[in-house]
Order: structure tokens, then sequence, then C-alpha cells
């Protein structure tokens, strides 16, 4: 297919249905996100501005790839990159890398800071192209996809287990400036991650007469299409450790295969309760954003009957090999 055969646009409000379509021809009914098949609430995203889709499509208005940024406010700075999807006939052409570039472009154009999005870790193809497209790597989140989600562009590793997301930042403007409070166990790579995604946080001691709460606040989001909870600490407290182990008590006996901490560092508390969550044996995962905290969290993680082997999680950079190097040191680390 010659360069002039395919336009890049994004879709307009009554569109939704495109995503859809592409959804079902590549997932079937097994994509873990039930919004995207239904067109009209795709729809109504797109009109109020929380999602924008950029396509790749053929002179004819044939569809050839597609991929998305949501947002939880049209005013939210940071947005979530997914839905990347090459129809089969598109495929080999680096479509999706180009498609991506074109959203980068709208991002940076409408003043986003950067984007962030999950690639899956079976293979490293998706993440050659965000590379290649100037992202880094934040974490790689251990056990993110469900067994039950099948690509049929994806590779045959790992069919049948979980599967592990490696996850990317791709800076578009500058963010603000910010301290960043990590547990000095994770000093080292949160700094390490800062510099090479070039975002505008700068490692901070805590106060020296920070002290913890009494209690810890918290909000626990449970995604039952990935099978896992997501709990956002806003405040640790002293009771972190007692509060996160009933929380993942609880959530591992519903039969829930992981369970997620994530820690704002933007807040002093965060530096001072590494060895609160060392006892857990939950372990590091990267950085992530959260529309229920400021700024990044420290996200850690906790699998329950989840199998993670080295060789089912692909990388396609250096970083990305350090990074990953520890967070699975990190899972097996003796406590």
């Amino acid at each position: 297919m010659e360069p002039d055969d395919v336009r890049f646009r994004l879709l307009e409000p009554h569109e939704g249905a495109v995503l859809s379509e592409a959804i079902r021809a590549a997932y079937g009914d097994s994509y873990d996100a039930a919004w995207v098949y239904d067109a009209d609430e795709v729809s109504s995203r797109l009109a109020e501005g929380t999602y924008v889709s950029c396509v790749a499509e053929t002179t004819d208005g044939d569809l050839l790839c597609h991929v998305g940024v949501s947002r939880n406010s049209p005013q939210d700075r940071v947005g979530h990159s997914g839905q990347a999807v090459t129809m089969p006939a598109a495929r080999g052409q680096h479509l999706f890398t180009k498609t991506k570039r074109h959203l980068n472009e709208w991002a940076t154009s409408a003043g986003l800071a950067g984007m962030y999005s999950e690639a899956t870790a079976a293979h490293p193809y998706s993440q050659r192209a965000n590379v290649e497209l100037g992202a880094h790597e934040t974490g790689f989140l251990l056990g993110w996809i469900p067994a039950t989600v099948s690509n049929d562009a994806a590779a045959a590793r790992g069919r049948g287990r979980r599967q592990s997301a490696a996850l990317f930042y791709m800076k578009t403007n500058d963010g603000h400036e910010r301290p960043v409070y990590a547990p000095a166990r994770h000093r080292e790579i949160v700094g390490s991650t800062l510099e090479t995604c070039e975002l505008r946080g700068s490692l901070a001691d805590p106060p020296a007469d920070a002290e913890l709460a009494d209690r810890t606040l918290l909000h626990c989001d449970v995604h039952a299409d990935h099978n896992l909870a997501i709990l956002t600490v806003t405040e640790a407290g002293a009771d972190l450790e007692t509060v996160v182990a009933a929380e993942r008590r609880h959530h591992f006996h519903r039969g829930l295969d992981a369970v997620y901490v994530d820690l704002p560092m933007e807040t002093p508390a965060t530096a001072l309760v590494s060895d609160h969550l060392e006892r857990l044996r939950v372990s590091f995962a990267g950085i992530f954003p959260n529309t229920r905290a400021d700024g990044d969290v420290l996200r850690m993680q906790s699998l329950h009957r989840v199998t993670v082997r080295a060789d089912d999680v692909a990388v396609a950079s250096d970083h990305g090999r350090e990074l990953l190097d520890y967070v699975l040191a990190d899972l097996s680390a003796p406590r």
C-alpha cells in the first residue's frame, strides 16, 4: 500500500462504531474494557472530549489502524493511550507507529504533558513502536492482562496464563515541577526513571519532622474485567501494613488474581512506609498516573496464584531490560 493511499484523522463524535467494530475484529468478545463495545458510549466520550481517536484509513474510508487516548476530564494534562488495533490487511506496514505519531502530534498541540500506555509484554513489537516514537518504560505490571484476552495478532508466548504489560510514558510537553518522595529501597530506580522519561520531578527527602498519620486513607477499585483490585492510598498512616493486609486477604479470598497498591509520590509519607509493605512482600511495579492521587504514584504489586516467568516478558530497550530485571528481582527478593 503506497503512502498516498493512507490518510490519518481524528474520529468525529458520531463515529463511535468505528472503534467498536475494530476491537471486535481484533479481540472478538475478549477485550477487557466493556465500554469499547458500546458505540453510543464511545461516541459520548468523543463528544465530551474525554476520548480522542486517531485512525489510519484508505482513501475509500476503510479502517487500517486505530489508537486512542482517554482522560477523566478534557482539562487533564496526562492521558492514557490504548485501544491500539491494526487490521489484518494492514499489518507489517508500521501503521501503528504512524498512527500514534499523529495522535502524539495532537497531544502536543492540545497542551498535554504526555501520555501513558500499556503494551503487551508477550512480544516486543508494540513496545518497539513506542520506543521508536520516543516513549520510555516506567514499569512492568506483572500479571496485568487476563488469560481470557485473545488478540488475533498476539504471539503464542505464555498463552493460557495471565500476561504482563510494559508501562510507557510519552512526553509531549513539560509537566509541572514537583518533589518526588520515594522509599529508600526504590529511590535509585525511581530516579533513573524520572531522568530517562524527562518527568519534571525531583527526588526529595521527607522533612526531618515528618510523621505518619494514625490512620491510612485509601480507596479501592475492583476491576472485574481484569480480575484485580487497585488500592489507591491517599494518605499513608501508621496502620498501612494492617490495612493493606486486610484488603489483600479479602480480595484474594474472593478469587482476585492481583492487588496493586498505589502510593502518592508527592506526599512525604510515601518515603516512610517502605518497611510496612516489605513485610507483606508487596513488590515494586513502577511509576504510574492515578487520577485519585495528585501527580504520579509509586505502584506496588501483589500476585495471587499467578505464575510469572522471565521468558514470558519481552522488552524492547536497554532501559526496559534494566527496569524489568529490577521488577523481577524485587518480586522474588527475600524479606
